[in-house]
């Protein structure tokens, strides 16, 4: 274990400053005071609630642990009759608390931990002295943090130094902060993030004037804007940036930077679409950080600062969809925010049908048309998986007693995403943009859930538009609370998609050798395409040839590289198997790593290989990643 002992010199509190707007846009709503109690939070808003947060944290490398305090600003409901602050935490040591006036002296006060449960962390209750209003907690962070992750020197590109990154949705933010850790609540910040140099410490957050005494290593940020705890993200180590507009630019390591400045180079004409299409974008730059690739996902939309896996430099601006998606968050997210983890629909449904209307306007109506088509796709093999599971298909989810984890699925993003395009379709798209512009509006800064949008969506859209001729009026119980799709579905076709097809079939019919196939022009979608409609048996001549004619096992695009994988396995191309084994243990993409494991998982051959390659890469994925194939592989 660790050492208990906090420095003291990380006790000393930030000056609190007040939020405030850019005076070039409107100042958002007031935020409700009070939210309906979340299933997944300790948190009482009807007694108690933190506004705003100060941050101090020493980064502890040699430890794997932040040490530090955070300052919690309250203010009381109108149910607190001297109830104590109740916060979330997981795996946290507790050192000491004191409350206190904001301009008075903070005292020691009493706290105790509750109830310890597998999901939801350990909550810890604060007594409030009469009139407090701010607690300070002093704490450390365990190696085992869910939300943070500690890498090697060897797990980063540049093999030298150390790197340490946050991941806080849905849950994880109670692993390295005290906090009432549910997205129906929204706080300001001042941080304070002290690395040992020459490393660098970024957050998604502005960054904040140096203080005095402040030397190297010392890193200050604000965020005046209110936020859900699962958007606090941090990050620290060998950093360096690009710019690639005026108020877009790239952190990365230093070997990864050229190719990412390159990568993304299209970030300022996806940020000035959005705002034609939505409204301006309210939080000042729009930055990526290019992590190593350990990460579990494929981005996090952390506001200013969109943390983004490396798996996405396909050298060839293939696979910046999930750029346009971690932007659209600004939006639809981050700007309006779901509620609780049963409305999280809200935030991926919405965001996967503004990364299609960005890619149009950045890239044309046909690449966008092949993203609904592959969608589609998706969604339609993520419901027939989940068959036995008729709950699960629905957009509005029940997850009591579950980890939200469970909801994140291709589900709420792709049928979310159908939703509203039929809601287009029905009303036009000129009358839906302008719907969604006064709903992002009307709710900035705020947290809602799917009953509030749809009382809103039936008021301002339903009764107030007739549909277009030939159109009905969508039923929303079918869409919003039954499982599968409705009739009324939107379906797909590409031109670009369909050529494909045409040379797929002509491969197939043994009219056309793979080699003489014309593929000129081909992106990730197109390849994309073309794996996934090859047939369910293929003889190892027909893997050779494929292999043979486009360099699938040797191919750097991660997307392209996954799908061969798994045909791999499943007909026995043994000429994939070392790069199999590399791909499984130098990444730690969840997407990537769930149909390639459960693929081996299906031949007793096949599950000792996964068994044996997974006890050695478990340590170097991500809690998040490794809760997932636990179930499948078993854990070591």
């Amino acid at each position: 274990m660790p050492s208990r002992r906090v420095a003291a010199t990380l006790a000393a509190a930030l000056l609190l400053t007040p939020a405030c707007s850019s005076q070039e846009e409107p100042p958002p709503p007031p935020a409700s005071p009070v939210m309906p109690p979340d299933l997944h939070s300790a948190a009482r808003p009807m007694e108690v609630r933190v506004t705003h947060m100060e941050l101090d944290w020493k980064v502890l490398f040699d430890q794997q642990s932040l040490a530090g305090t955070v300052t919690l600003h309250l203010e009381r409901g109108p149910d607190w009759t001297g109830q104590p602050l109740r916060l979330d935490s997981r795996d946290l040591e507790i050192r000491g608390a004191q409350a206190g006036l904001a301009r008075g002296v903070l005292a020691p006060t009493t706290w105790r931990a509750g109830e310890a449960d597998p999901i939801l962390g350990t909550p810890i209750l604060v007594d409030l002295p009469e009139g407090a209003d701010r607690v300070r907690l002093a704490y450390r962070t365990r190696p085992e943090a869910t939300g943070l992750q500690w890498l090697a020197p060897e797990q980063t590109a540049g093999g030298r130094h150390p790197f340490l990154y946050s991941q806080a949705q849905a849950i994880h933010a109670r692993s390295f902060v005290p906090c009432q850790d549910t997205p129906g609540m929204r706080i300001t910040f001042d941080a304070v993030l002290r690395v040992d140099p020459p490393l660098r410490a970024v957050m998604a957050a502005a960054p904040a004037p140096a203080a005095g005494g402040d030397g190297p290593g010392v890193f200050r940020f604000r965020m005046e804007h209110p936020v859900p705890t699962y958007l606090l993200a941090l990050a620290a180590g060998d950093l360096t940036f690009g710019e690639t507009g005026p108020r877009t630019g790239v952190w990365s390591e230093p070997p990864l930077l050229t190719r990412s400045v390159s990568e993304f180079a299209d970030m300022e004409p996806m940020l000035q679409a959005a705002e034609r299409l939505y409204g301006p974008y309210r939080w000042g730059r729009y930055d990526l950080l290019v992590l190593p690739p350990f990460f579990p996902f494929g981005g996090m939309e952390n506001p200013t600062l969109t943390f983004l896996t490396p798996t996405v430099l396909a050298g060839d601006r293939s696979l910046v969809a999930l750029v346009a998606h971690e932007l659209a968050h600004s939006w639809s997210g981050n700007l309006v925010t779901n509620a609780t983890w049963s409305d999280f629909w809200l935030n991926e449904g919405f965001t996967t049908y503004i990364q299609q209307r960005i890619m149009e306007e950045v890239y044309g109506p046909e690449v966008a048309e092949m993203h609904w088509v592959l969608g589609r796709r998706d969604l339609d093999q993520e419901l027939a998986a989940k068959a036995d599971a008729p709950g699960d298909q629905v957009l509005h989810i029940d997850l009591s007693g579950r980890d939200p984890d469970d909801g994140m699925n291709d589900i709420p993003y792709e049928k979310g995403a159908l939703f509203l395009r039929l809601l287009e379709e029905t009303y036009g798209r000129e009358t839906f943009d302008g719907f969604l512009r006064r709903w992002f509006n009307a709710h900035a800064f705020t947290s809602v859930t799917t009953g509030q949008f749809r009382a809103y969506l039936e008021e301002n859209l339903l009764a107030a538009h007739q549909p277009l001729p030939g159109r009905q009026a969508p039923g929303l119980d079918d869409w919003l609370e039954q499982p599968g799709l409705p009739a009324s579905a939107p379906s797909f076709t590409s031109a670009a998609l369909a050529r494909v097809d045409a040379a797929l079939a002509a491969w197939v019919q043994g009219a056309t050798p793979a080699a003489r196939l014309d593929t000129a022009g081909w992106t990730t979608q197109h390849w994309l395409h073309f794996l996934d409609g090859l047939p369910g048996s293929l003889t190892p001549a027909q893997m050779a040839e494929l292999d043979a004619a486009f360099s699938f096992t040797g191919t750097g695009n991660a997307e392209v590289l996954d799908r061969w994988l798994v045909l791999a396995i499943r007909h026995g191309h043994a000429a994939a198997d070392r790069r199999l084994e590399e791909f499984l243990t130098s990444q730690g993409r969840r997407k990537f790593l769930t149909p390639l494991y459960e693929e081996l998982m299906k031949t007793p051959e096949g599950a000792s290989r996964a068994r044996r390659l997974y006890r050695w890469a478990r340590p170097r994925y991500h809690a998040i990643a490794r809760r997932t194939l636990d179930a499948i592989v078993g854990q070591p």
